[in-house]
């Protein structure tokens, strides 16, 4: 078994961890201390491991995991939100590294696979929503807190929602900000199977192990197909959604929002 470690600068607790068991390779995600939220450096780490595996010949199918019980991934780092999220020049540059780890499953040609355990929190539950199954255990638990903290949500992200939920589904989690759990993420299409705690590695890698079994360019070939036809139709719309997200991020709310968070109260929000 290869094991490589991703440590970025000014990193000590949180890292994206690579492993390779035979043709299944693993990225495990780990900031144990946060359950596991995402830092820049992590975000950045991620497409590198994917773009990894996806070029060597010998993987056929990626699992991506949160390191320990309590998360797979609970949302991103907050504590860098003030410094790295604070100007639009701060928020353009950690928006391209949150969407291109996004675009890192989306854009591999071999299957990737969301093992999910735990909170899986807004860029969490972005991040499951671009890989391309997601399995779950009993304790699992979904949220998309974005309208508790005033922040815009990339509109290829509620697209993706979207092809995975439907329009009232993706309303739902966006709108209430509420948590809901396994049978309700498998009751909407979000995962597709729901599994005890104590089977969920087993019963991943069952699963894992029949697609890796599978031919590569017929996978290839699907999973190409399928993104072709989740394309979003129309650049002026996406341009339009676009505006309205960069106009959440230099609101009074989204300060507010922020601030509500670290002092963990209810946000008073204004609408400007």
């Amino acid at each position: 078994m290869a094991v490589s470690t991703f440590q970025p600068l000014n990193l000590k607790m949180s890292k994206v961890i690579t492993e390779k068991k035979g043709a299944v390779a693993h990225v495990i995600l780990s900031n144990v201390p946060k359950m596991n939220a995402m830092t820049l450096e992590m975000w950045q780490a991620l497409p590198v491991a994917l773009e990894s595996f996806d070029k060597d010949p010998e993987v056929r199918v990626i699992v991506v995991s949160g390191d320990g019980e309590k998360a797979f991934i609970s949302g991103a780092d907050i504590s860098q939100f003030d410094k790295l999220r604070s100007t639009d020049d701060a928020q353009a540059e950690y928006n391209a590294a949150v969407n291109k780890a996004y675009m890192a499953p989306i854009l591999c040609s071999k299957p990737v696979v969301a093992q999910i355990r735990g909170y899986c929190f807004g860029g969490g539950l972005g991040f499951a929503a671009s890989c391309d199954v997601r399995i779950c255990s009993e304790d699992a638990q979904f949220r998309m807190p974005a309208a508790r903290l005033g922040l815009g949500y990339d509109p290829r992200g509620v697209k993706r929602f979207m092809d995975i939920l439907g329009a009232a589904n993706t309303a739902d989690i966006f709108f209430s900000a509420r948590r809901f759990g396994a049978q309700d993420a498998l009751r909407m299409g979000f995962v597709s199977q729901v599994h005890p705690v104590s089977e969920l590695v087993s019963k991943s890698a069952e699963y894992v192990q029949m697609v890796s079994e599978n031919a590569p360019l017929t996978m290839a070939a699907a999973k190409f197909a399928i993104r072709q036809a989740l394309q979003v139709e129309s650049e002026q719309q996406l341009d339009l959604a676009k505006q309205m997200v960069k106009e959440c991020f230099s609101s009074e709310d989204y300060k507010e929002g922020r601030k509500a968070f670290a002092e963990k109260r209810v946000p008073n929000f204004k609408g400007v």
